[in-house]
């Protein structure tokens, strides 16, 4: 492997992050007979970059939007939060991909459970237990950049309320 490589040459480790999105897309050879590159283009594709752009935010390497976690179900995904991206108005989830589906653990089942509910409790504006079960995230699965974003957010939200109309969205505003 490339990063095994690196290390063994005492290069730094390569740490990059990708964004995963399906739909329709134009794909070939685009612009004039002077320049001519072969390039994507489409809305698919520019929501792919947005994702790619979300990766440091949420400390992963790896962001699928919910198109492609269906059109992949042989897999088991984390799911990361609902959001709207700069150019967007309607929200989307997203998910980090962990493994296959059938390699899932129990301790990963139940992190997962526990996630799921912190998540629910968030979008509900139950602050209290959201914190809870956040903590308890991080206390008996890991220290996430993920529970720890969730947790300044409820500190936020705690001293602005997003309101009761909040659809449980979080909109990011740059690129």
């Amino acid at each position: 492997n490339l990063t095994d490589a690196f290390a063994e040459k005492g290069y730094p480790p390569i740490k990059m992050g990708i964004g995963l999105n399906s739909g329709k897309m134009s794909v070939g050879n685009m612009g004039s007979e002077f320049r001519l590159a072969y390039t994507v283009m489409g809305d698919a594709v520019n929501l792919g970059s947005r994702l790619e752009g979300l990766t440091k935010q949420y400390g992963v390497d790896v962001i699928v939007s919910e198109f492609t976690k269906e059109m992949a179900d042989a897999y088991f995904y984390k799911e990361l939060d609902m959001v709207r991206v700069k150019g967007k108005l309607e929200p989307i989830t997203i998910y980090e991909p962990i493994c296959l589906r059938d390699d899932i653990s129990d301790r990963l089942r139940q992190e997962d459970t526990l996630l799921n509910n912190a998540l629910k409790s968030f979008r509900q504006q139950d602050w209290e237990l959201a914190i809870i079960q956040f903590e308890q995230l991080r206390s008996e699965y890991q220290d996430h950049l993920l529970y720890r974003m969730y947790l300044e957010r409820i500190t936020q939200y705690q001293q602005d309320s997003p309101g009761d109309d909040w659809d449980g969205v979080f909109t990011h505003q740059s690129k």
